[in-house]
């Protein structure tokens, strides 16, 4: 139905587009009732213009009607300008008389207007759309009038815009609709522990649109606040202190721990070294390095001490003024490393009564990610096999292994993928709902 108030504006938009032909070619009617027609279809135009796509459903924002209100009006420019291709021949292959002076200046009063409508729903999606690059933006501005380039261009994305809008209201119905089940609230809040070279930011969230997704069905989400670069030992501690604040501010005897990369580390270090068993529930390890990654070991080797010194302390200088307390660069990377890794593993055995799970993940090819993790790909693959940019899915398991995520398609999954990093939609990986898929399990073992 939607589609069909949709079209309905499509013969007056035509008639609009083509006023000048069409009040020639009806010079047996009155001139008053050919001007009417044609301020009708000017109008229609105008409102198409404004509000091209059908009142959506309650299921999308305001945001998400313009999107794909721009999708429309993208889709409906190409229509347009074939329509015109079409009619011209038409014309062309009729005994129709018509002026060439009243032909071309049909198709130049088209083309603008064509022109217009496109402007308006790239306009419209550049401002909207989450998921298009900066590429694909500057692209379509740049060749919009280059002859097939601009068909594939276009085409990209509009169909990126499309398929966003459709993600988007598909998540809006399916939270809608559970959000009284609260299947994320779980007995103990959960508590989002970073990995390395990173911070909890207020305005740059490590863990993407996930935490907003678990709050949404219910959760209560707090995270590790620790610094981004220390040794295990020094970061188990900082999250021993974060979880007795926790647990001492909100009453609550225990939190679930979920923990990416390095975190799943000082996590496991916290449980087990620093008597945390007592107010950890759960702990779920996401692309942990428990057996540590060989990547690690192959920047120290290949470094310069004094380089790796130099990089270390202006990392310290950098991340200072961001919120460290202190930073220990090196002491983190050699923390990843196989060797203090299965040192770490001897003093940290599993503690009873704390659930342990993991899970992981992994890329298919180098291009399935940007910087660094294409890079640290390409590295690790020949040495360790299967991995996510950063750790080999040998060393991922710990606990109850979830398994190891591989979706179909040429991409795979990242480490940066597993926390939502880049915030963009991975095809046929739902990240958001994945993790509250964990938190639904935990609330469903009574956790």
């Amino acid at each position: 139905m939607q589609y069909l108030k949709r079209l309905a504006f499509y013969p007056l938009v035509l008639l609009f587009l083509h006023s000048i032909l069409a009040y020639h070619l009806t010079q047996g009617f009155s001139a008053p009732l050919r001007i009417l027609a044609l301020a009708l279809a000017a109008a229609g135009y105008l409102y198409y213009n404004i509000s091209p796509a059908a009142k959506q459903p309650k299921a999308s924002s305001r945001s998400q009607s313009i999107l794909i209100g721009g999708c429309e009006l993208i889709a409906a420019s190409g229509f347009f300008l074939a329509a015109q291709i079409v009619l011209y021949a038409c014309i062309g292959f009729s005994r129709l008389e018509v002026k060439t002076s009243v032909l071309a200046a049909n198709a130049v009063f088209s083309a603008v207007f064509i022109v217009v409508l496109l402007f308006s729903g790239m306009i419209r999606v550049a401002a909207t759309s989450k998921q298009l690059g900066a590429v694909p933006r500057i692209a379509m501005f740049l060749v919009w009038w280059v002859p097939i380039v601009n068909i594939a261009v276009l085409w990209n994305v509009w169909k990126t815009a499309r398929d966003e809008y459709r993600f988007l209201r598909g998540k809006r119905l399916l939270n809608e609709g559970r959000r009284a089940d609260e299947i994320c609230k779980t007995r103990y809040p959960l508590l989002m522990v970073h990995g390395v070279f990173f911070r909890d930011w207020k305005h740059f969230n490590y863990w993407g649109r996930i935490p907003k997704e678990l709050i949404a069905n219910g959760a209560q989400v707090f995270y590790g606040n620790h610094n981004s670069a220390l040794a295990v030992e020094q970061s188990g501690e900082e999250l021993k202190a974060r979880i007795l604040e926790i647990t001492r501010g909100t009453g609550c005897e225990k939190v679930h721990i979920i923990a990416h990369s390095k975190g799943g580390l000082d996590a496991r270090y916290a449980v087990s070294r620093l008597g945390m068993d007592a107010h950890v529930a759960s702990l779920t390890t996401v692309n942990t390095p428990h057996r540590g990654t060989p990547l690690a070991e192959k920047l120290l080797s290949l470094a310069p001490d004094k380089l790796a010194a130099a990089v270390g302390r202006q990392y310290g200088k950098i991340f200072a003024k961001l919120g460290d307390d202190e930073c220990d660069f090196l002491g983190s990377v050699n923390g990843l490393t196989p060797e203090v890794c299965g040192k770490l593993n001897e003093i940290m055995p599993d503690k009873e009564g704390v659930l342990y799970q993991s899970v992981g993940s992994m890329m298919r090819a180098a291009s399935g990610a940007g910087p660094p993790l294409n890079a640290g790909y390409a590295i690790i693959k020949p040495m360790g096999g299967d991995n996510d940019g950063l750790v080999c899915t040998d060393s991922m398991a710990w606990g109850e292994c979830l398994g190891i995520l591989r979706p179909q398609g040429k991409r795979g999954i990242s480490h940066g993928d597993m926390i939502d990093l880049t915030r963009k939609n991975v095809p046929g990986f739902d990240v958001c709902e994945f993790y509250v898929r964990l938190a639904a399990d935990l609330k469903e073992k009574g956790l």
